[in-house]
């Protein structure tokens, strides 16, 4: 492992809070390119009425995709904003990297990556900004 100090002192935080019907992926994803965040820490809870995760496999590199076509409780969203490398060679961009454990009515959970999560009727999100 390896660690490094870069700063010491107080970080920004934001709280992002979605409204009903809006995409939670894609709106945070536009939100941290429009503030210019770079390296963030990114918490919620709120609820959706559908959304999908993926499960990363590696031998297919890419998303197997669990679908919830039902209304969920985020119980965790937790992840990082970072640069990452844009798409068809557009510049380097924010990036939400998010990991979520949603609530089904029965009890049960479904998780993995946030890949897509329609917002019913709110998703509160707070974002603790570091030094890149």
């Amino acid at each position: 492992m390896q660690a490094k100090l870069v700063a010491e002192g107080t970080t920004v935080t934001y709280v992002v809070v979605l409204d009903q019907g809006e995409e939670a992926f894609s709106a945070l994803t536009d939100w941290a390119a429009s503030e210019g965040i770079s390296a963030a820490q990114v918490t919620a809870v709120g609820a959706f009425e559908r959304a999908v995760v993926g499960w990363f496999d590696r031998a297919a590199k890419d998303y197997r995709r669990i679908t919830v076509d039902q209304q969920c409780e985020v119980l965790s969203l937790i992840g990082d904003i970072a640069i990452g490398p844009g798409g068809d060679g557009e510049a380097e961009q924010s990036q939400p990297h998010l990991h979520a454990v949603l609530g089904l009515s029965d009890g049960t959970t479904r998780g993995g990556h946030l890949l897509e999560g329609h917002v019913w009727p709110t998703l509160e999100v707070v974002v603790r900004e570091a030094p890149a």
